[in-house]
């Protein structure tokens, strides 16, 4: 792991001046996004969008690494919409009006967020088109000549540049960590879970964000998916949120409380949406955490390696990152007792020796049994 902890002049900044985004920057699409990221889910499963101005689309697609400025990018965009709408009428005979399939993606966006049969329509575009996006982009990952560690390096490059940006606005961040699990900590976690398989391992590139105050989390969630972690990319099922309470928060805060009413009726699906539970962690271990599928650009050094058969899948990979953001108050009292990392590692140890000698995983002391959130995550610090 390879982090920055701020001095004391940059400390001062965090809690001086500052033209880091405020919880007043946070709107109705913002907060839609946020509750995503705490409670984990699928957008394929939201009825409707918030956006409400093209300065606001433009930012949601540039943090997917599309831009609009570019014919290449474009093209892609309008041959992925195209294969969305031939899927629909071929599949469910979906009437797509004329007018609606010659929008382009930012009309698209601002349709899906109004009212109306238009409305729904253009949402069961973008919803097919995020779909075969995402399985063209693993295509055309596995065509490419390139190692885990090129690819790591390229998301790792992506969120420090953001980070600093932040950190020089002067966000309340008082310490990030990113790193890659070890070969042997990944022997160990697949040793020491009964069904998890190595595609399943969510953290082998992870980020880890200490803020000044709790509520400071809002804000850098905020930050994060407007800059580099879109919300649409959030992994189902693989979000802990044992922290805070997205409703209690909001309600302490008037201009919050007034969006927070506004937030659609949606209740993630009770088996699909599940988090796993990391029978490592200790009770009182208290975090944020969730899973994107980072979208990354490729740089032409390795787009030159690839296949022909590959150009017509665009330039944009993505690779499962997690991101664990926590104050620093909540830091302290993580490495108190059993909740600390050397406590979670002894347990995973303890639990993954005894499999190996007598062939039988069991629960392990001091676990999250009962806890009021959990995953599979690195709790305890693992």
């Amino acid at each position: 792991m390879s982090g920055v902890e701020l001095d004391e002049k940059a400390r001062a900044k965090v809690s001086g001046d500052s033209d880091f985004p405020g919880l007043d920057a946070i709107d109705l699409a913002d907060l839609e996004g946020i509750r995503l990221f705490l409670e984990g889910g699928s957008v394929i499963d939201w009825y409707r969008l918030h956006f409400d101005s093209e300065e606001k689309i433009r930012r949601f697609l540039s943090a997917q690494e599309i831009d609009l400025d570019d014919p290449a990018d474009m093209q892609r965009v309008e041959n992925v919409k195209a294969e969305a709408i031939d899927y629909l009428k071929r599949h469910f005979d979906f009437p797509i009006p004329a007018a609606i399939a010659e929008m382009d993606l930012v009309g698209l966006l601002k349709l899906a967020s109004g009212k109306g049969h238009r409305q729904l329509c253009a949402c069961a575009i973008l919803k097919v088109m995020q779909i075969i996006q995402h399985l063209e982009s693993r295509e055309l990952l596995f065509m490419l000549p390139t190692s885990d560690e090129e690819v790591f390096h390229l998301v790792e490059r992506k969120v420090y540049r953001v980070v600093g940006e932040a950190l020089r606005r002067g966000a309340p961040i008082l310490e990030f960590i990113g790193g890659r699990k070890n070969k042997d900590s990944l022997y160990t976690k697949l040793l020491s879970k009964p069904d998890v398989t190595a595609a399943q391992i969510y953290d082998k590139l992870r980020f880890r964000v200490v803020t000044e105050k709790r509520e400071d989390i809002l804000r850098v969630l905020n930050y994060l998916q407007n800059e580099v972690v879109p919300f649409n990319f959030t992994v189902p099922g693989q979000s802990t949120n044992s922290l805070l309470s997205l409703e209690a928060f909001c309600e302490a805060q008037p201009h919050l409380a007034a969006l927070y009413e506004q937030l659609q009726n949606f209740e993630p699906d009770d088996e699909e949406g599940e988090v796993v539970e990391n029978v490592f962690s200790a009770r009182d271990y208290r975090v944020v955490h969730f899973v994107v599928d980072m979208p990354v650009r490729l740089p032409e050094s390795i787009l030159v390696h690839a296949p022909p058969q590959a150009l017509a899948l665009g330039r944009v990979i993505f690779v499962q990152t997690e991101f664990q953001i926590l104050d620093s108050e909540t830091a302290r009292m993580n490495q108190r007792g059993a909740a600390n990392h050397a406590a979670y590692k002894a347990r995973q140890h303890e639990a993954v020796a005894r499999r190996l000698k007598v062939g039988k995983l069991v629960r392990a002391p001091n676990s999250n049994s009962g806890s009021p959130s959990s995953g599979n995550s690195p709790k305890g610090g693992g």
